[in-house]
């Protein structure tokens, strides 16, 4: 479980860089993994100031995204795992921009939302985005990650 902010200021979006096992590094929704027994609101509000600096505040649910991803195991079946991401919509209340040391970002800046396309990026600020735009009743994305076809239907 993660919870993520969709901060927009103006014609703006605040991202962080995330930097994979690979080495690759691709912008992303300030947020991340909740502690044990940790609030979502709460996760969500930690994980902005460690990621950019800003103190934030929620101001809406947005939604939530699950993933679902499967990998080969030598010696049993496909290993799976389900991520729940909870977006919100987050307001800045304060504190200054920087860069994380020593976590899984190394930068974070504010981003023109018509420059986002061309960004190198992971789907989940494409779907932040449009939670963010359409704001769907049911809180899903039309762009949430479909269903894992290697997956057997309760898998």
């Amino acid at each position: 479980m993660a919870a993520y902010a969709v901060c927009v200021r103006g014609d703006e979006i605040l991202l962080a860089r995330w930097v994979a096992g690979d080495g690759s590094r691709l912008w992303t929704l300030p947020g991340g993994g909740m502690d044990h027994g940790e609030e979502p609101a709460r996760t969500m509000v930690r994980e902005v100031e460690e990621e950019t600096g800003y103190a934030a505040e929620p101001v809406a649910l947005l939604g939530i995204d699950s993933v679902r991803s499967s990998w080969p195991r030598r010696f049993a079946g496909p290993g799976c795992l389900q991520g729940l991401r909870i977006v919100y919509e987050a307001r800045i209340t304060g504190g200054e921009l920087r860069h994380e040391t020593g976590g899984s970002t190394d930068l974070a800046a504010w981003h023109p939302l018509s420059a986002v396309p061309g960004l190198p990026r992971v789907e989940l600020v494409d779907i932040g985005l449009d939670l963010w735009r359409e704001r769907p009743p049911t809180g899903r994305s039309r762009l949430s990650v479909p269903r894992d076809p290697t997956l057997p239907p309760n898998g």
